[in-house]
């Protein structure tokens, strides 16, 4: 793949992921009683819910498949033993799946981490756009043809997938418009949405490994792997509150003529924020992107001792070349900028994208080493590097 062409559509994903807003209308469903059921606890993800029934059927009802979306989807998953004596109303479920499954197609990138962690990587059998994948077990997979080249997402070869016989795909969309999608479930293959993207909060995207866990019937291994994640991310925000300094950081950079960076109620801001540095646009209200122009990101930031994730900038020299206005900017000057864009896979994927939603722990210690490196003077920069 031409690499700006590469770095263009990862910058446009970028952009994308920045624009994660709330504001969603819920369908009205019949669906069928369960009694004595028990809803799993979540406590962070907004975007889904999962609720099992005493007759062994387990309901995932997805509220944000993507944002915005004005309805939800509802899975119901039926243990293969029990296929035979249990009937549904199909109408009442957007897709009915017969766990434990076998063979899956994921999506998305950040499908991947939660699969590997739950050890079920092995019955990952399609992907479209394999290129993005960085993880070195999986790419280990796709080269030796178990994992199969699906083509893109927005129009994945329905042919290939059907040949591969997938029990279940798990779906990304960014809205209800994949044609691709419904000619699979017309031909009796179960799509479901994931919307671990449009999540706000680290800890939000990294519960979703909750919802993978039924398809494998998994979930205290989900439970445990999870808990682990948040205990990390929280001990290391409470350490972060040690801190004698608050810094103040700057973020983005300009795409064309427009500076984009995180609105105040993001995902990426919250990660600031539990790191106790002052990010300059944390008290702005947008949970996707704010976009900007460079006078007024100079007007307030000029003087910001760091400037964290710079778009897909890995060397101050491009950065200079690409616009001599970031030269006025006190943390280029004094050699204060980290991105996450150096750190890629073997295919030029950026592991950030991949990794992040899963271990925000990792993020959030990057973040605090690199604020306040007295807290943290042992810790390896996982995500998160100087620019050369």
């Amino acid at each position: 793949m031409d690499k700006s062409k590469f770095n263009f559509l990862n910058t446009s994903a970028f952009i994308l992921l920045l624009f994660t807003m709330g504001c969603k209308q819920q369908k009205e469903q019949a669906l069928p009683s369960q009694n004595n059921a028990s809803e799993n606890t979540l406590s962070y993800a907004k975007g889904f819910s999962i609720e099992r029934g005493a007759s062994g059927i387990t309901t995932i009802t997805i509220t944000s498949p993507w944002p915005n979306a004005e309805a939800e989807f509802t899975y119901a998953l039926i243990p293969r033993e029990k296929l035979a004596t249990i009937t549904l109303n199909k109408e009442a479920y957007d897709a009915i799946v017969a766990v434990p499954v076998e063979r899956i197609v994921a999506t998305s990138t950040t499908h991947i981490p939660a699969l590997e962690a739950l050890g079920v990587e092995n019955r990952l059998v399609g992907f479209p756009n394999t290129a993005y994948i960085s993880s070195k077990g999986t790419r280990k997979r796709i080269e030796t043809g178990a994992i199969k080249e699906l083509g893109n997402n927005e129009d994945i070869n329905t042919e290939m997938t059907l040949e591969l016989q997938p029990d279940l795909v798990v779906g990304f969309s960014i809205n209800n418009q994949n044609k691709a999608y419904e000619t699979l479930q017309r031909s009796n293959i179960p799509v479901v949405y994931n919307g671990d993207w449009t999540e706000e909060t680290p800890l939000g995207k990294a519960e979703w490994i909750k919802f993978f866990a039924p398809f494998f019937q998994m979930e205290s291994k989900a439970d445990s792997i999870f808990k682990s994640i948040e205990t990390s991310y929280l001990e290391a925000k409470e350490l972060a509150k040690k801190a004698t300094s608050n810094p103040s950081v700057l973020s983005g950079a300009l795409y064309k003529d427009v500076w984009y960076l995180p609105g105040g109620k993001s995902w990426a801001a919250q990660f600031l924020k539990d790191a106790n540095s002052d990010y300059l646009w944390s008290t702005t209200q947008e949970t996707g992107s704010l976009s900007l122009s460079i006078e007024s990101v100079l007007e307030k930031a000029q003087n910001a001792k760091f400037w964290v994730s710079p778009s897909q900038f890995t060397s101050y020299e491009t950065m200079k070349e690409a616009n001599r206005h970031y030269l006025q900017f006190e943390a280029f000057k004094n050699k204060r900028i980290y991105t996450f864009a150096k750190t890629t896979g073997d295919t030029g994927g950026l592991l950030y994208y991949e990794l992040a939603p899963q271990r925000p722990d990792l993020v959030l210690k990057d973040l605090i080493h690199i604020l306040h490196p007295e807290l943290l003077p042992e810790h390896q920069l996982f995500f998160f590097k100087p620019l050369d």
